[in-house]
């Protein structure tokens, strides 16, 4: 294991040691379903929501899309790359799965969101082809520049650590939790890698229906 591959485990262990500390908090009113059955399932909702940073940036038809303007459904946000080796392949063959298994009412819900940390390589041509090989309804979005990435992985707690891209063949090491956005444009939690399918197709509908 590489420094920085250490690096992004430890920030991850210690954003969901934070988060375990503040879940019941969250999860011990009525009606929010059963807390054990959502942690059970990797889903950790934060105590108060989180205001998403004024970044534009591309999606894979070339248009801009503003980062706290993803409203009107509930988002799930990956941060990977396309040239990504491993996780990124998995977690997005897995999110397809999950969504194809969820009921009706639950998809109309939700959209996936990759969140390019190679601006270098995937541009909105990159994007678009590699999305089609699992959903062409996944939405791909590509930053202006390594900063403005930075400042939303900040906010929502999504570590990665960008490359040197002057290096051949170069990777990028980055978590594989996704951050969860709400209809309202504000994050509410996090689903833990690695995703359990069976556990997230029983328990998203319930994550979905909160206000």
């Amino acid at each position: 294991m590489t420094r920085t591959q250490k690096t992004v485990f430890i920030l991850v262990a210690v954003i969901a040691l934070i988060l375990g500390l503040t879940v019941n908090k969250v999860l011990s009113g009525k009606g929010q379903g059963d807390p054990t059955a959502l942690i059970d399932a990797g889903i950790i909702l934060l105590p108060q929501s989180r205001n998403l940073p004024d970044v534009t940036m591309t999606d894979q038809d070339g248009k801009p899309v503003a980062i706290n303007d993803l409203k009107g459904k509930w988002s799930l946000l990956f941060f990977g790359y396309t040239f990504c080796p491993d996780i990124c392949p998995t977690t997005l063959a897995q999110l397809r799965q999950i969504k194809s298994e969820l009921p009706k009412d639950a998809v109309d819900k939700l959209q996936i969101v990759l969140v390019s940390v190679d601006p270098n390589r995937d541009n909105p041509k990159q994007l678009k082809q590699y999305l089609g090989y699992f959903d062409p309804q996944f939405i791909g979005l590509t930053p202006t520049s390594i900063e403005e990435l930075q400042k939303v992985a900040n906010a929502v707690s999504i570590p990665f650590i960008p490359a040197d891209t002057s290096k051949p063949n170069y990777t990028v090491d980055h978590s594989g939790n996704l951050a969860v956005i709400a209809p309202d444009g504000t994050q509410r939690g996090f689903i833990r890698a690695p995703l359990n399918n069976a556990k997230l197709v029983a328990q998203l509908p319930v994550m979905l229906n909160r206000k």
